[in-house]
């Protein structure tokens, strides 16, 4: 299976997987995608993530988080730039998603960051992906 966008697949499986109530997915393993899960761990929205060897793949096991009434930590996740159509900000351009309630996922020359803490650090990139 040839995938034109990983990023669109990895958030897909992610959003597929909350709707279906699962506890945990699986996923083929890039660093990019490692780096997107450790931001969604470190940001609350996941309750952990690791990579693991199955069948000689390596993959990225993520274990999905819901609240005291089963209430998905992730309410959506919007892929922003597109392989088609991608989404570059520079450091004054990058707003808050959902009003400060969401994540912005960025590429940067600093690695992978979320909004927030490319504000911060003063950089601009690609924006990856908003989660809320």
């Amino acid at each position: 299976m040839n995938l034109t966008d990983p990023i669109a697949d990895f958030l897909t499986r992610i959003r597929n997987s909350i709707r279906a109530r699962h506890q945990k997915l699986d996923v083929p393993a890039s660093n990019l995608k490692a780096e997107m899960a450790r931001i969604l761990k470190e940001e609350g929205y996941i309750s952990n993530y690791k990579v693991t060897d199955e069948d000689g793949k390596k993959v990225i096991r993520v274990y999905l988080k819901y609240g005291a009434d089963n209430e998905a930590a992730i309410k959506d996740l919007k892929r922003v730039s597109r392989p088609g159509c991608r989404v570059y900000l520079g450091k004054d351009e990058i707003r808050r998603v959902q009003g400060g309630l969401g994540i912005s996922i960025m590429t940067t020359p600093k690695g992978v960051m979320t909004g927030r803490q490319a504000r911060k650090e003063n950089v601009g990139g690609e924006v990856l992906a908003h989660v809320w």
